[in-house]
């Protein structure tokens, strides 16, 4: 790479006439009829000068090429930090949607700097290059993948998805609660349809086989690539059930119809606060029906090599012991691909209690959730004897908290509040701690960590 950028570095140079300067330059030259004028032939110490300049100019473009972007990287990165405030101050709502664009539009850093090597992981057949991922709600109708698989994260997941477009509950329905590190929902599923995701997905995945054939001459064969359909990184797709619609099974099986070509695992959302009725289909006969349902529509479909994508389902961190046994005895039962814990809550755990904004009605997600969510993952981890990969979610503010949820049973993670606080700038940051803290107690994989406190 260096020796690469040395070369068109020193070919810039020339062509613009840097090294021979104004003696050569076209402006100083009345036209091309007219001879131009001989270069003296330069002394011998001249000639040693010139060389070293040359030299120097070649070594520190080699030196920009590969050390300073790295460092550029970084800057870009910290940066952030000083725009992200600036997003406290308008509306929640609107500070989402500029967020979600500014992604879209490529107005986000882009990560250039490798993965620690012993937080990368294999886990359904995917190569993820790190186990944080992008909760499903930031995204909700894939309009910014590119620019957020490319801040860093391992995966993202967007929607979640309903058949229908739909607006959602009434505004406002977003509320901050800053000093606890939280946020209050009641968003409601709001979603512009699987035609217009599935358009989105449609040409992004044309984009990425496009630039594959490109650049599959230059790769190794043996080299490792660390991403799916989306591109560098794994994309998931989080499937809803539209407020009004009396068939829910009929509303998954079109999201799996018309979503799962584009999907490296597809998610089952049936743990909202915000949809009534929902969270009845977390009852064991009720769930085993959904997903018998659900996986018949998807193995029907034709695959390739590579097979339909997982099925995973995202629970609620408010369950009780028996709920969570009849969860855990369905998805050994039916050879669940995963299960997501959690989504948010609808308790109002300490010191959110005390907060005017607790009276809110919606799901509360960010650091009071931490404790409640990690306990339930533990559970489930316990419960489904560590044979089904759990991503963890919930209260996630740095790499420490990631690997607590990964010693907890976790095989990934997510994050959304932490991200809405704390910008790009958190994610390599919480990279680095993870990876500092599996060196640390002796991992040198995440997979030998996950579970630990469990065994």
């Amino acid at each position: 790479m260096a020796f690469s950028a040395s070369r068109k570095l020193s070919r810039h140079l020339w062509n613009k006439k840097v090294i021979l300067g104004p003696l050569v330059s076209a402006r100083h030259c009345s036209s091309s009829a007219q001879a131009a004028p001989k270069i003296p032939h330069s002394p011998k110490k001249g000639r040693l000068l010139t060389g070293a300049t040359i030299g120097l100019v070649i070594a520190g473009g080699a030196y920009v090429s590969t050390v300073d972007e790295a460092t550029f990287c970084g800057w870009l990165f910290s940066a952030t930090k000083i725009v992200n405030p600036f997003f406290a101050l308008l509306d929640p709502e609107v500070a989402h949607r500029l967020a979600v664009s500014a992604a879209a539009r490529g107005w986000v850093p882009r990560e250039k700097r490798p993965d620690p090597p012993n937080i990368g992981l294999e886990v359904w057949g995917r190569n993820f290059s790190n186990p944080i991922g992008l909760a499903a709600g930031f995204d909700k109708n894939a309009e910014a993948i590119d620019g957020l698989l490319g801040l860093g994260f391992g995966f993202v997941e967007v929607g979640s998805v309903t058949p229908v477009p739909q607006e959602g509950n009434p505004k406002p329905r977003i509320f901050r609660l800053p000093q606890e590190g939280a946020i209050i929902n009641r968003c409601g599923f709001n979603s512009e349809g699987i035609v217009a995701v599935a358009k989105r997905l449609g040409a992004q995945h044309g984009k990425r086989k496009l630039d594959e054939t490109s650049s599959s001459s230059s790769s190794s064969i043996d080299e490792v690539k660390h991403g799916g359909k989306a591109g560098p990184g794994i994309l998931g797709v989080n499937l809803g059930k539209n407020k009004t619609s009396e068939d829910a099974a009929a509303d998954y099986v079109q999201g799996v119809h018309t979503l799962s070509q584009y999907a490296d695992y597809l998610v089952i959302n049936v743990s909202s606060p915000n949809t009534p009725g929902l969270r009845m289909l977390q009852g064991r006969k009720q769930l085993k029906d959904l997903v018998k349902k659900v996986q018949a529509a998807r193995d029907e479909m034709q695959w390739g090599e590579e097979g339909p994508p997982p099925l995973l389902v995202k629970i609620a961190p408010d369950l009780s012991k028996e709920d969570l046994e009849d969860i855990a005895a369905v998805a050994l039962a039916l050879r669940l691909d995963g299960l997501i814990i959690s989504n948010t809550t609808v308790s109002r755990p300490d010191p959110v209690s005390k907060n005017p904004v607790a009276a809110e009605a919606g799901g509360l997600s960010g650091k009071p959730l931490f404790n409640l969510s990690t306990n339930i993952l533990k559970d489930m981890y316990i419960l489904t004897r560590g044979k089904i990969p759990l991503i963890g979610c919930g209260g996630i503010s740095s790499g420490e908290e990631a690997y607590q949820k990964v010693r907890a049973g976790a095989t990934l993670i997510q994050l959304y509040t932490a991200f809405a606080y704390g910008g790009p700038a958190l994610i390599p940051q919480m990279k680095a701690e993870l990876a500092e803290c599996l060196e640390r107690d002796g991992f040198k994989s995440i997979l030998e960590a996950v579970g630990a406190d469990c065994r």
